[in-house]
């Protein structure tokens, strides 16, 4: 019997991980590592994966609208070195940053768009 509880376990954590699957505290500790970083009013989305044996996170934060480019560009250079030196799990992190007042994924929404002379075209999802 406890054979075969090992053999689940262990089966369930491969299939898991074959489809690329993330245990959900991964993404809140990624999530809480980001938020407590100075300069980040929000997260706003954090996507995490499997390359090979490699976990790779993006992560979409929000800055002050006001801030300068560089100040946001030090925040994401903060957000990632708090998360690659704290959660050693990860061997990559990638963060965008946008400010406060448009930070969500519906501000990013490229679905329908008009570029003037050029054929009118859609993106569908």
């Amino acid at each position: 019997m406890a054979i075969l509880r090992i053999v689940w376990g262990s089966g369930k954590e491969v299939f898991t991980r074959a489809i690329d699957g993330i245990d959900p505290a991964i993404s809140d500790e990624i999530r809480d590592a980001a938020v407590h970083t100075k300069g980040v009013k929000d997260v706003t989305e954090v996507r995490v994966r499997w390359s090979g044996h490699r976990l790779h996170a993006e992560v979409n934060i929000a800055a002050d609208p006001e801030s300068s480019v560089e100040a946001g560009r030090v925040i994401a250079k903060e957000v990632r070195q708090q998360l690659l030196h704290n959660l050693t799990y990860l061997s990559n992190a990638v963060i965008h940053v946008d400010p406060l007042n448009a930070s969500r994924e519906e501000h990013h929404d490229v679905r329908g768009h008009d570029y003037g002379d050029l054929t009118s075209h859609r993106h569908d999802k």
